[in-house]
Formats: C-alpha cells, structure tokens, sequence
C-alpha cells in the first residue's frame, strides 16, 4: 500500500467531517479531552466547534528515523485543563489510530486517575487502521491496508528553527 499524503485542507475538512459525524450521533459530552502531539489541533478544532473545555494529555510513542518507530507508551503526569473538574462525559480524540495502543492505555490511564469523574469515554479519531486493537466510537476514514499517514504538519519534524530563518531571508537582507 502507498502511503497517504494528506494536505492542510483535507486535513481540517476531516475534522469537520468527525465533527458532523459526532453531532449526528446525538451524544452529549461536556469535556473534550485530547492526545498531544496528533491530536491537539483535532481537540482545538472540536472544543471550538462544540464550545467545550479542552484537557490535554501529553503523550509520546513514536520517534526514530522520521518519527516512524513505535515505542514504549508515555503519558505525562496530569492532564492539563482550565476546568476544576474534568467532565462526566468526555470526548477522547486523537489523530488516528495505528495499532490502539496509545488509545487503549489513554482509556486505562483516564479511569484510574479520573475515573471518579466520569461517566461516559467515548473516542474520535480522524483515521482509524485495521491493525488496530480498538475500535474508535467515532472516525472519518477506515483504513483497512494500514497505510503510513504524512500529515501536513510533519514538515515541522525535518525543519530547524536556522533553516526556518533562511527561508524568510530575502538578497536584500544578505547585504546588511
């Protein structure tokens, strides 16, 4: 199978997509809770859209050549929130699901450090693959050859903040 290139506004229009998709489902949840790195700017786009609290839980399980090598899970050690509380009825979202790993121990992790909160986890990622050990209440597309997903952000990943700089450099500013 051929990778999967997606670009900024195929990306968002995903977003959108999950978002229709959960408020067809009529499912009322007051916290929107999401994965950092991928699923921060699905969060931010959700909780803007539903005008809900977003939580962020700092995860990490890839790295490596490109970011490609699935590692050991890594959670940090609270959620970071604006609210006292977090919700009894929360929405976990992240960017996709590869092998489940990450969503599954996020719902462990969820239950035994706010499990007196919640009522309701419910998931929504935008890409769900069939290697996954999970299957997500909510999802844009299912991907059932498991591609390798380049997202548009993944530039920033091969970018140094020196390289950055010369690009914004014009023949004018070599001659100061």
């Amino acid at each position: 199978m051929p990778d999967l290139h997606i670009s900024w506004s195929d990306y968002y229009q995903k977003i959108e997509q999950l978002a229709v998709q959960i408020y067809e489902s009529n499912w009322t949840f007051n916290q929107i809770v999401c994965l950092a790195k991928g699923g921060l700017r699905v969060g931010d786009v959700l909780a803007r859209i539903y005008d809900l609290p977003l939580a962020i839980l700092a995860t990490s399980s890839y790295g490596g050549l490109n970011n490609q090598v699935r590692g050991s899970v890594t959670f940090s050690r609270d959620l970071t929130m604006t609210t006292a509380n977090l919700g009894s009825h929360v929405l976990l979202v992240d960017d996709l699901v590869d092998s489940g790993v990450t969503l599954n121990r996020t719902l462990v992790w969820l239950d035994r450090q706010y499990g007196f909160y919640i009522d309701e986890v419910r998931t929504a990622v935008l890409w769900y693959k069939d290697c996954s050990v999970i299957k997500p209440d909510y999802y844009v597309d299912y991907l059932g050859d498991n591609p390798w997903i380049h997202q548009p952000f993944e530039v920033y990943e091969q970018t140094s903040p020196s390289e950055l700089a010369a690009s914004f450099k014009t023949p004018s500013d070599a001659k100061k």
